[in-house]
């Protein structure tokens, strides 16, 4: 499906009047997946040195492919439902991952806070959009 066809979708359902124009959700993301990526890489390094074990690493891995799987359950499928749980995943696991990673970075936990307000706010969004286009 082209583009053109995801943005005229999008733009017919119904929305709540606060929803963000469709130009900020990409201006957001290109702040905010080098932050993820790279406190992934860096979890990862962790990882690898042994100084953190697996299961603080893993809720970040968690994290990642549910973000990943988002868009096209969004954008692919148009499945509201499912794409209200699937950001309630991601919430949950960053969520999940500044508590994982506290006690060994909490600079790391704090890089995780713009990523945790944004999806929250697109949390809110998409269980409003899902609700008002049932």
């Amino acid at each position: 499906m082209q583009e053109q066809n995801y943005s005229s979708w999008y733009q017919n359902l119904k929305k709540p009047s606060w929803a963000p124009q469709e130009s900020v959700f990409g201006q957001v993301w290109s702040f905010l997946y080098p932050i993820i990526f790279g406190v992934n890489i860096y979890i990862l390094l962790l990882l690898s040195q042994g100084k953190i074990k697996f299961n603080v690493a893993m809720p970040f891995w968690i994290n990642l492919a549910l973000n990943f799987l988002y868009t096209p359950v969004q954008f692919g499928y148009r499945n509201q439902l499912l794409s209200s749980v699937v950001i309630i995943g991601v919430w949950a696991t960053i969520v999940w991952c500044q508590i994982a990673i506290w006690p060994y970075s909490k600079v790391v936990a704090l890089l995780y806070v713009p990523y945790l307000l944004w999806v929250s706010i697109a949390t809110v969004l998409q269980v409003s959009i899902y609700l008002y286009n049932r």
